[in-house]
């Protein structure tokens, strides 16, 4: 594969201002945490990320884009409490997000459509900090209280309390499913000190943090101040105020608060006295985490510390437990702004962000026992696309859109000295630029393979261009118009064809539309798009009803998320984050000698009404008279129920590359069916009969392949289950990010297929994909099947088949790892620990706290009470090294051997289903391996952080050894971050930022 290595494409990451997790910490919950928990991640562009935390897969779910002069700067989940059907089952409330940024407005978000629900703002100044009420215990079942002799209502919502930069705090309620002022509870004082935090203490009392050097605290049900506490005046030589940057309450209602002399002061529950202060940062703390049993504090700050405090045991007996400073590291390279804490019985973690733009997720119990991990800064769909017959290259981000061209020069790989003293030609060029105008960022954008139309959208329009090269090596743009109905519809995403006549719309509201575009006959014409809108109808589906405790995301989970056309631009599919994969063909012969649909004002408005309703009439009424354009037709797959429900969210959603021996896209007997007095509507009913291969990477990482048309898994995917996949690629925690093609044909006069979208002319010689992700590249060989795997992670080759039947039938012994195996480098820095054992804190992503694998034993420096050693038998050659603190009791049978049992059973399964072929082609292939046959698969760790990898280049005629691709790099040390607080006898460029001190 030839690789252009790109780092000119602009895409500046930005900055972390808030984060927050949908739900609070719960340490009687035994899983990992509710199916329906997602951390929001607020950024400085006004972006809105939205993680699935995915028992430790972490997977970026969607982007809810921003716009010019926006940022957030606060978040907050609340849940609405549960509810009673017809039927007197409890539903689940539906679970709410909230944020502010530089404005005096509240906005709450649909997690559906991605845009803002509702806004609330009042006459009040702008708002610095916003904190939801926790959340009533279903314990307390009473309506009313009695306050000073008056009887008041419980309200089972949770409120909000948002502070001001004038000094006020005000109380909003989200009863009813409404955003509403409910009440101001202080007035601005005279000095009109900011409030820069806030928190609840209970349901009842606010504790605020002002710019004046005071914290005060607040009864919300009559507005009264309980009480102010001073932090006195500032540094010597310093500010007079101190700056109250952060406030949080552990579970007894102990006041914790960060300052700007980088002090951590402890205040008591009820007497409001300061406790104890630890000075642990040389600068300004910025934020505060405490975790579920108030007994560990997180903070963070301008000096990049994150620093553990924990309660220790007074040294005499009967002594108070006092806080101290257990550890600091330095997991960011700049400021950090933001923290948030979850934890349950086994998960237990914080998240953290800052100026650096990367989530960090860092172990709260098992701290200096388990690695932290590090999150990609970059977006999980690549903001990037190509055309590989002019080496063209696309990229966007915020409202800008930049078209570049890779040269390829004969003599970039010459030897050393030719070219010496010479200049060498510039690798690429910057073609076109554009800037939108307006405030919304980009949502999506997508180019013709032709490179003829360039499509932008954004949540409310979409905006084509046209392209077209002069003979000077230069592009001219020039802006295309569209129809009204057109152009204000917007979309979330939007995607090409692969033959240039079909785009797609996924709107708002998750609903798929198609436009046909049409094709001019000289390129110096603009390509226009039929006024035809064409609704695809997906098909109903029931989401998995969780816990009415969990909460709900309503239509969150049907989201689409990916996207594709098969390589005959035939069948189109789209997947949601629930794992449903809905499918439509083009049925029918295109007859271009038919006049295009001419829609009238009557038709235009009878469509808007149908694609907003959803019964089954209109369904049905739909299917019965379609939308015919060139005399063909988007119709449901005849086997779209067939397909199964994705275990996860599809990551990545590609149709194999395949040869069509005729062009199906146009009539073949030439003539053209004719309407008559029976059928006034004709229409062929002809369905694809091209590649229908569908391959699907799921967030866990599970591989799928479906045949679309037959609506089942392929024969290669049920011999190739994801137990097959190497150990090293299974362990990979950074999810997958998108998929490259390189098929060759056999012949050299067939041109190679170079991505997705291309189409082999022949016979296929080589059917590879290269799956890649922000760290790392992956190539698997669909030609093959993958080596069975032995319980220890071991490739098998047949000649081990009668051991391994002779192993099945003798009696099961336990067997104990006596060394460990060495993982590669790369692996090391991103896995945990160099064993494969599995464990409780083992490299599987669904195991451990939720942050990043266990720490080797020979790195933990195990003293007396952390470790010990048990032996068996006289001679001691049974040995095992366990934690004292492992709370798996379970000696009977390890979790080796449970695997190594699953890995047999595995291994029967897929020899029975390989069957009579497998072992005819198994010797056949073994020879053809040591013959030196590539192996079937292959990774490196070479390029990172990778913002996306496209096809780029011409065909060559077959005679490329692969495909050429251009690896767009956007490395952290090029991006521009604004100055760092540098402390004493610290230095730039220093390597061992991170070390633990």
């Amino acid at each position: 594969m030839d690789v252009h290595r790109c780092r000119f494409v602009p895409y500046p990451p930005s900055a972390i201002n808030a984060l927050a997790f949908s739900h609070s910490s719960s340490l009687t919950t035994s899983s990992k945490g509710p199916p329906t928990l997602r951390l929001a991640i607020g950024k400085a562009n006004g972006d809105l990320e939205v993680w699935n935390p995915l028992r430790g897969a972490w997977h970026q779910e969607t982007i809810f884009r921003g716009g010019k002069d926006r940022s957030i700067e606060g978040l907050a989940w609340t849940q609405d409490p549960e509810e009673e059907d017809k039927n007197g089952f409890k539903v689940a409330g539906r679970l709410r997000l909230f944020s502010i940024g530089y404005s005096s407005s509240v906005t709450e978000w649909d997690l559906a459509t991605a845009r803002p629900l509702r806004h609330a703002s009042g006459n009040y100044g702008e708002l610095w900090c916003m904190a939801a009420q926790p959340r009533l215990q279903p314990a307390l079942n009473e309506d009313t209280m009695t306050i000073n002799g008056v009887e008041m209502g419980i309200t089972r919502y949770q409120s909000l309390v948002v502070g001001c930069a004038d000094g006020s705090i005000v109380l909003l309620s989200t009863a009813d499913g409404d955003l509403q002022f409910q009440r101001t509870l202080t007035r601005p004082p005279k000095k009109k000190a900011r409030v820069l935090s806030i928190a609840w203490q209970d349901r009842h009392f606010v504790i605020a943090g002002h710019a004046d050097s005071t914290i005060r605290v607040f009864d919300t049900r009559n507005g009264q101040q309980l009480r102010s506490m001073s932090l006195g005046a500032g540094p010597q030589g310093g500010p007079k105020e101190i700056l109250v940057w952060s406030v949080k309450c552990t579970a007894d209602g102990t006041i914790v608060t960060g300052d700007s002399t980088g002090t951590v002061s402890f205040w008591d529950a009820k007497t409001y006295s300061r406790l104890q202060r630890i000075t642990s940062h040389k600068a300004d703390i910025l934020d505060l985490a405490i975790s579920a049993s108030g007994e560990t504090v997180f903070s963070g700050g301008m000096d990049r510390r994150t620093t553990l405090y924990r309660q220790m045991a007074g040294a005499k007996p009967g002594e108070k437990r006092r806080w101290a400073e257990v550890a600091h590291q330095r997991f960011h390279s700049h400021d950090v702004k933001a923290m948030a804490v979850f934890e349950t019985k086994k998960t237990s973690i914080i998240a953290s962000g800052g100026l650096d733009t990367t989530p960090i997720i860092v172990p709260i119990r098992e701290f200096g026992r388990e690695h932290h991990r590090t999150l990609s800064s970059l977006p999980q769909q690549p903001p990037i696309r190509s055309v590989p017959k002019k080496g063209l290259l696309v990229s966007w981000w915020d409202r800008e859109v930049s078209i570049w061209r890779i040269l390829r020069s004969k003599n970039s790989h010459a030897a050393a000295g030719v070219l010496e003293g010479l200049p060498h030609p510039p690798d690429k060029k910057l073609m076109a630029k554009v800037l939108l105008r307006g405030e919304e960022s980009i949502t999506s954008a997508d180019v013709l393979q032709d490179g003829s139309l360039l499509v932008v959208s954004t949540l409310s329009e979409i905006k084509m261009f046209h392209l077209r090269e002069k003979l000077d090596n230069t592009m001219s743009l020039r802006k295309a118009d569209l129809p009204d109905e057109l152009a204000k519809v917007g979309a979330k995403a939007i995607q090409a064809s692969p033959d240039g006549k079909w785009l797609v719309l996924t709107t708002t509201n998750n609903k798929v539309q198609l436009l046909r575009i049409s094709k001019p006959e000289s390129p110096k014409e603009v390509p226009r798009f039929l006024p035809q809108l064409i609704n695809l109808r997906r098909l109903p589906r029931k989401t998995a009803q969780s816990n009415y405790l969990h909460g709900s995301l309503g239509a969150y989970d049907r989201s689409i998320s990916r996207t594709a056309f098969s390589a005959d631009s035939r069948i189109l599919v789209v997947g949601d984050l629930a794992g449903y994969l809905d499918t439509w063909v083009l049925e029918g012969n295109e007859d271009l000698s038919q006049d295009p649909p001419v829609i009238s004002p009557d038709n235009r408005r009878r469509s808007s009404s149908s694609s907003s309703s959803s019964s089954s009439s209109s369904a049905s009424d739909s299917e019965a008279h379609p939308t015919l354009i060139y005399a063909q037709h988007w119709r449901r797959n005849p086997t779209a129920r067939l397909i199964p429900k994705l275990p996860s969210a599809p990551l990545i959603v590609s149709f194999r590359p395949a040869a069509l021996s005729t062009p199906l896209n146009v009539l073949t007997n030439g003539t053209t069916l004719h309407p008559t007095r029976h059928n006034p509507h004709p229409h062929s009913h002809d369905l694809p009969r091209g590649e229908a291969r569908l391959f699907v990477l799921t967030a866990e990482h599970q591989i799928y392949e479906f045949d679309i048309l037959a609506g089942k898994i392929t024969d290669w995917s049920r011999r190739n289950p994801t137990s097959t996949l190497p150990p090293d690629f299974r362990a990979i925690r950074d999810r997958a990010m998108g998929c490259v093609w390189d098929v060759a044909t056999s012949s050299p006069s067939s041109p190679p297929s170079t991505s997705s979208t291309a189409v082999a002319a022949g016979g296929s010689a080589r059917e590879r994909i290269w799956l890649y992700g922000s760290a790392w590249l992956w190539m698997f060989d669909l030609s093959q099947d993958f080596p069975e795997r032995r319980p220890n992670g071991d490739a098998t080759s047949e000649g081990d088949d009668a051991e391994q039947q002779q192993q099945q039938h003798a009696p099961q012994q336990k067997k104990r790892k006596r060394r460990e195996e060495e993982i590669p480098p790369p692996l090391a820095r991103i896995e945990d620990s160099p064993s494969k054992k599995k464990n409780k804190r083992s490299a599987d992503t669904g195991k451990g706290s939720g942050a990043g694998g266990a720490v080797p034993a020979h790195e933990l420096n195990a003293g007396i009470g952390r470790s010990m050693r048990r032996t068996v038998g006289p001679a001691g050659e049974e040995a095992r090294i366990f934690a004292l603190d492992d709370d798996d009791d379970d000696w009977g049978v390890t979790d080796e051997e449970e695997e190594e049992v699953a890995l047999s059973s595995s291994s029967a399964l897929l020899r029975m289903r390989r069957g009579a072929e497998h072992a005819a082609k198994a010797e056949e292939e073994e020879e053809q391996r040591k013959g030196g046959k590539s192996k079937p698969y292959w990774g490196t760790y070479k390029y990172r952080p990778i913002l996306g990898i496209v096809p780029i280049g011409g065909d060559d005629g077959g005679k490329s050894s692969g495909v050429e691709v251009a690896v767009v790099e956007r490395p952290m040390f090029e991006v521009e971050l604004p100055g760092r607080y540098v402390g004493d006898q610290e230095w730039e460029g220093r390597k061992d930022e991170g070390d633990l001190v």
